[in-house]
């Protein structure tokens, strides 16, 4: 496998949208912990395993679409919280927002 192709297979994540960065630091601190120790868990993944992991649960938002008509992702990021986000070139995961439960993650 070719450095170029296992490097688009490395999850890369970018935590830097406003949204996102605002949700997470209002969170009580064991919401952040449960999120953060996500967060680690991805940086540790590649593409594939993200798809496969049970835990994630790693799903398609059909009713939005992303800044640039991206499509958008729904994950578990811990017990009562998922985010939105969607996969970018060089294989970035671009968090989006964070969501106290399923059904907001997939309203516009």
């Amino acid at each position: 496998m070719s450095a170029r192709r296992r490097e688009a297979d490395t999850v890369r994540l970018d935590l830097n949208n406003p949204v996102f960065q605002r949700q997470l630091f209002a969170l009580e601190k064991p919401q952040q912990w449960g999120v953060l120790a996500t967060l680690r868990k991805l940086a540790d993944l590649r593409w594939p395993q993200v798809y496969q992991d049970h835990g994630l649960k790693w799903e398609l938002i059909h009713s939005r679409t992303g800044p640039d008509g991206q499509r958008l992702y729904s994950l578990r990021m811990s017990q009562g919280f998922r985010a939105v986000g969607y996969r970018d070139e060089g294989g970035w995961l671009r968090l989006l927002s964070l969501h106290p439960d399923h059904d907001s993650a997939y309203q516009g």
